[in-house]
């Protein structure tokens, strides 16, 4: 009998097995289920950071295997990017080349995890029979006017030499490189999502199984605010200002405007004030703020009056007009009105006394007293005052009253903004889609023909980024040079290429076709097989991945080529495995390699602390020395098996009768029966609760050595309790394949079966035996615990009384002193006050 558990010989054997186990056939009657984990990017190894999401994935897709349902779990790459081409600069090597041999090895390292997929649905966006249908759903967007070119203030990586979003500017740095931002104007391709804005946010409500920090996320993000926009027309001029607010009521506690310093009357209202010099070194530094902290900007105070001034619609008052560093050109309209009585924000910035700006209160608390100075900003609600004809109206009713007026003057109007704007895909780089648009000189922009699509990204060019702001394909004189497809003339193609969300708001689709060189995807295997059953990934793709994801799948349902308009029914965010209380990278040196671990321990153990390391939607620290816990449970269920192995190998059928068991037989048997019930639902009620389905299991095993070891002789004893010691082993063996498949693999293998464990279908609790007629009874010394010990349930009060005064220990903590009282809580615990 062998101690430990062979897992070096034993692994690749059953690695080379599973390798069509999961080949899905999409025409098979059973039910489905599409079981997808967020395609990676291939960036060379996978640390056991990232394994948490893999093997999580692997695990359900197995135990649902078991419950009988035909399983998808396909995986391909997120291969287009910044990281493969700054690499490929760095070593001198074409980026295809550096991604493909990335492929190759978290190919291999998915494998000794002991993770598979359908590798037979492979996609990497990087490859052509991919981004030739990238391009398509570009042209099919263009078609539909949502997909449109514009010149844009963008954030420039001089060292990057490309633009980034917002979210990939961090402290006025480029998060890969940490280079200085610039701002600079380029004309750049846009998709309309904004468009979308409403069905976007109202269908958030579908999502009934998807996170609610995540739906809050997505909520805030499209920030849809409901107002009015009011004009400001400026003193001295025909110009206006037109004012977004949800807060028509405080208009009267209007006594200045501000701007967003890149507003474009921002300009002419400095010079028309004769500041115009100053003005521009504030709008620069303005500029320069936000590009250090953009997400800090809105919480400066810093402002400039620009020597002009606005009246006020409702009062007729002339009011200054000031640019500031807290007003966003990106919401509303770039203008607020400001109401210091009324707005914190507003009253720290006219608490500055060189500005002059008066503090009108127009909203009192009902039956309050009005001071004369505030010290700080009234935001509740309360009644009209110093708001002439609204004087003495709840605030509430004010606001729509004073809208109404200022709206039959056309001075008003009642409107939506968001804080979404248009997804910005134009990258000025090389590894990437190229966008499959043609620039004619006589017709203007025009789309490449869908026949001629793939617009193949050529390998011959020098993909060093270019610091005029161009693409490193405007210098290959044989990709850009072509002709119209309109009017015949000599053209130029579209230099630019897509950014890499394009490519992940849609790879789900293709995984049921992924070789159908005539269609993006199969419309009718689409249809019946998504939305996703289950989207398993990282609370970093809350935002961006999944909105775009989303906005892609409602457009292709609104052109009648889907049937659904939500891609993912389903979505688990995993928590990160962090490591020195920080988040696993590269950058902060806190990586862990999983292959040492690996050839130490096994892939088993690897997977099982994995999962064990606790709620997976939380974050976790990993720990090297408790890796060696997992170790020790999965040789123990060897030995215990190997150990008996003669019993568990029984050509018998596998069940145990209860009504022909001892007590002690009994216990067992509704232990195993617990254990069944409680694995079940804890990884398949949608939380994925594997750590305490570990730890049920665990408890069984140890239930089972404890009963082994009570009964040495029981081989050659009664045949009921060997026939139950085999059936418990047997629910371990199915139970615990899902988290530790190889070493599962082989003793069912070794009991006499053919075919994968994998097929065998999951068992069902005896529901009779669920309920433990024990519990476990809390003993307890002037109200602190002191002792636990298990009792019948049914048990009488005197006698729970005595058990309570017979434990040994508890009997010292009594000796020498006076038992006042013994308080008895029946079911839970005994309380002895004693003085």
């Amino acid at each position: 009998m062998q101690d430990l558990f062979p897992f070096k010989e034993t692994e690749k054997k059953w690695q080379d097995r599973w390798k069509e186990l999961f080949l899905c056939d999409l025409d098979s009657p059973e039910s489905k289920y599409y079981c997808l984990m967020m395609f990676p990017y291939p960036s060379g190894n996978l640390h056991v950071g990232h394994g948490r999401n893999y093997i999580i994935g692997d695990a359900l897709a197995r135990i649902k295997m078991m419950e009988g349902v035909n399983v998808l779990a396909p995986m391909g790459w997120d291969s287009f990017g910044l990281p493969a081409e700054n690499a490929a600069i760095k070593n001198n090597i074409q980026p295809s080349r550096w991604t493909e041999e990335n492929i190759a090895n978290m190919k291999m390292q998915f494998q000794k995890w002991g993770v598979v997929y359908d590798w037979s649905r492979e996609v990497a966006s990087c490859r052509p029979d991919y981004y030739k249908w990238t391009q398509w759903l570009f042209l099919q967007l263009f078609k539909s006017n949502l997909a449109y070119q514009e010149e844009a203030s963008v954030n420039w990586c001089p060292s990057c030499r490309t633009v980034l979003a917002n979210e990939q500017v961090v402290g006025g740095q480029c998060e890969r490189c940490k280079s200085e931002i610039e701002g600079r104007k380029l004309k750049q391709w846009f998709f309309r999502i904004t468009v979308y804005a409403d069905k976007l946010l109202e269908d958030l409500d579908k999502l009934k199984n998807w996170p609610e920090r995540v739906r809050v996320m997505q909520k805030n993000w499209i920030g849809r605010s409901e107002g009015v926009e009011i004009a400001f027309k400026l003193a001295d001029s025909d110009e206006v200002l037109n004012c977004f607010t949800t807060r028509a009521d405080t208009i009267y506690g209007a006594t200045f405007i501000v701007l967003a310093a890149d507003h474009p009357l921002a300009h002419t209202l400095i010079k028309s004030g004769f500041k115009e010099q100053e003005g521009l070194k504030f709008i620069e530094h303005v500029k320069q703020l936000r590009l250090m902290e953009r997400e800090k900007t809105e919480n400066t105070k810093e402002g400039f009056f620009t020597g002009s001034y606005a009246v006020n619609p409702a009062t007729g008052k002339r009011v200054p007009v000031f640019l500031a560093s807290y007003v966003l050109m990106d919401y509303g309209t770039g203008v607020i009105m400001g109401v210091p009585a009324h707005d914190q924000r507003d009253f720290e910035f006219a608490s500055d006394p060189s500005l002059n700006i008066p503090i009108l209160q127009v909203i009192a608390a009902e039956g309050g007293r009005v001071t004369d100075k505030l010290e700080s900003a009234y935001t509740e609600d309360g009644v009209m005052i110093n708001s002439d004809e609204f004087d003495g109206m709840r605030n509430r009713d004010a606001m729509e009253k004073i809208t109404d007026s200022l709206s039959e003057k056309g001075l008003a109007w009642r409107t939506v903004h968001y804080r979404l704007k248009d997804w910005l895909i134009s990258r000025q780089r090389y590894w990437g889609a190229p966008i499959p648009m043609i620039h004619c000189a006589k017709c203007g922009v025009v789309p490449v023909p869908e026949e001629d699509l793939p617009v193949l990204l050529p390998e011959d060019v020098d993909f060093m980024p270019k610091s005029d702001g161009k693409s490193p394909l405007a210098s290959s004189d044989e990709f850009v040079n072509t002709k119209c497809p309109s009017c015949g003339d000599d053209a130029r193609r579209d230099t630019d290429t897509m950014d890499t969300f394009v490519d992940s708001s849609w790879y789900f689709l293709r995984y049921l076709s992924p070789h159908d060189e005539t269609q993006a995807f199969d419309r009718e295997k689409v249809n019946r097989w998504l939305p996703v059953d289950q989207y398993i990934g990282g609370i970093e793709h809350a935002i961006l991945h999944l909105l775009y994801s989303r906005f892609i799948v409602k457009f292709l349902n609104d052109n009648q080529l889907l049937d659904f308009d939500e891609p993912f029914e389903n979505l688990f965010t995993q928590g990160m495995i962090t490591r020195h209380g920080a988040k696993m990278s590269k950058s902060a040196g806190n990586t862990v390699d999983p292959k040492p671990l690996i050839d130490k321990y096994g892939a088993d153990t690897v997977r099982l602390y994995t999962l064990f390391i606790g709620p997976p939607e939380k974050d976790a620290e990993w720990n090297d020395r408790s890796v060696e816990g997992a170790y020790r449970f999965i040789n123990r269920v060897w030995r215990l098996f190997t150990r008996y192995e003669e019993t568990f190998a029984s050509k018998k059928a596998v069940g145990a009768d209860p009504e022909q068991l001892t007590d002690q037989e009994l216990d067992v048997y509704r232990k195993t029966q617990q254990t069944i019930a409680r694995v079940k639902h804890d990884i398949l009620d949608g939380n994925f609760h594997f750590n305490t389905a570990i730890s049920a299991l665990m408890e069984l095993t140890n239930s089972l050595y404890l009963f082994v070891e009570q009964n040495e002789d029981f081989l050659s004893g009664k045949e009921s309790s060997r026939e139950l010691l085999r059936y418990s082993m047997t629910i371990i063996n199915i139970l615990l394949a899902p988290m530790a498949p190889h070493i599962c693999e082989e003793l069912w293998e070794r009991s006499g079966h053919s075919e994968t464990i994998f097929k065998e279908k999951l068992p069902e609790a005896d529901k009779r035996y669920l309920k433990s007629d024990t519990f476990v009874l809390v003993l307890q010394v002037n109200g602190k615990i002191r002792s636990k010990i298990e009792v019948e349930k049914d048990i009488e009060k005197e006698r729970l009384e005595e058990i309570a005064l017979e434990d040994e220990k508890i009997k010292p903590l009594l000796s020498g002193k006076e038992i006042r009282k013994i308080i008895i809580v029946p079911g839970k615990l005994v309380n002895i006050v004693a003085v």
